[in-house]
């Protein structure tokens, strides 16, 4: 491509996704580190809904509730491992954490094929590791830049998980038949190791950042980033206590996840009795959810917009449930 067209076509991408040229860099890898880890989980999603019928639908209830327990006692554990650790170590270690998990299972799927309480581990570990995973990647993005470079480069930068969402499970469902859970989950360890680089150059990017913006190639000083987030554990729980807002927003949560929990339910009830053979209902869950992460960012691009704008957010929020 000619020098002059490829500056054109550089001004008109910054332009259009208002990015300054200096910020480029660090737009492509946090979309790439989104894309890679939602790719890596949106893999692994079919896989686990067919490991949760395995286990029994009528159980589903009490995976459901361990999920709970793991969660509330894994982000104690990682809070209090948070306030130790230099904050640009949190991610690496995060993720390492969860691909040396990911090779455990393959490892037992191998060695032990069908065995339930795998399957019903497994089905735990993907919610505690989605829960860990995309809040270490969003915290890196806010430790690496300004507030107003999260403004204006936080949606496009999320336009990645988007892509991952759909890209992921129509992966599995074409090759669920082929390559079995051994293989999809060594896979999806290959990715987030990927993802695991992606946000280390984040912070190597803005280790070459001058604070205030100038320019690429300036070393840093020392900053907050070397340093362990301190604090306490509980702090998080209690700021949401103190906070009404906060309260809202966690009682719109739980109202809402109370009844996608019933119709999650009905879902995988359908699927068990419809589709007996588990790489069928795999590849169902993967059809299914691609074609919900598509529909979703169809209406993401072309009416959630619409909808803040002449109505607020508050209107978009109340829409959701309806």
């Amino acid at each position: 491509m000619p020098r002059g067209m490829k500056e054109r076509l550089c001004r008109g991408l910054e332009k259009a996704l208002h990015v300054e040229p200096r910020e480029l860099p660090a737009a492509a890898g946090g979309i790439v580190l989104f894309f890679l880890l939602f790719l890596a989980y949106s893999m692994l999603r079919p896989v686990r809904e067919t490991m949760g019928i395995a286990g029994g639908v009528q159980n589903l209830q009490w995976l459901f509730t361990a999920t709970f327990a793991a969660s509330i006692g894994i982000q104690f554990l990682f809070g209090w491992a948070s306030s130790k650790v230099r904050r640009k170590a949190i991610l690496p270690w995060t993720y390492g954490f969860f691909i040396l998990n990911l090779v455990v299972f393959a490892a037992l799927v191998l060695a032990c094929p069908g065995n339930i309480w795998t399957a019903r581990s497994f089905y735990v570990w993907l919610s505690v590791f989605n829960l860990l995973t995309v809040s270490v990647a969003w915290s890196v993005l806010s430790d690496v830049m300004k507030p107003g470079q999260m403004k204006r480069l936080f949606a496009l930068i999320a336009s990645g998980s988007s892509l991952g969402a759909i890209v992921g499970p129509a992966v599995t469902a074409a090759l669920a038949g082929v390559a079995g859970h051994l293989w999809l989950f060594l896979a999806a360890a290959v990715f987030l190791a990927l993802a695991m680089l992606a946000g280390m150059y984040l912070h190597r990017w803005r280790d070459r950042t001058s604070p205030e913006g100038a320019g690429v190639g300036i070393p840093l000083p020392a900053d907050c980033r070397e340093r362990p987030l301190g604090g306490n554990p509980f702090a998080g729980a209690s700021a949401v206590f103190r906070s009404p807002f906060l309260m809202g927003i966690g009682l719109f949560i739980i109202l809402l996840a109370g009844t996608n929990t019933f119709l999650y339910f009905e879902l995988m009830s359908v699927v068990a009795s419809s589709f007996p053979d588990p790489v069928r209902q795999t590849q169902v869950f993967g059809v299914l959810d691609a074609v919900v992460q598509g529909c979703t960012m169809l209406l993401q691009v072309f009416l959630a917009g619409r909808i803040v704008r002449k109505f607020g957010l508050a209107a978009l929020l109340a829409a959701v449930p309806v």
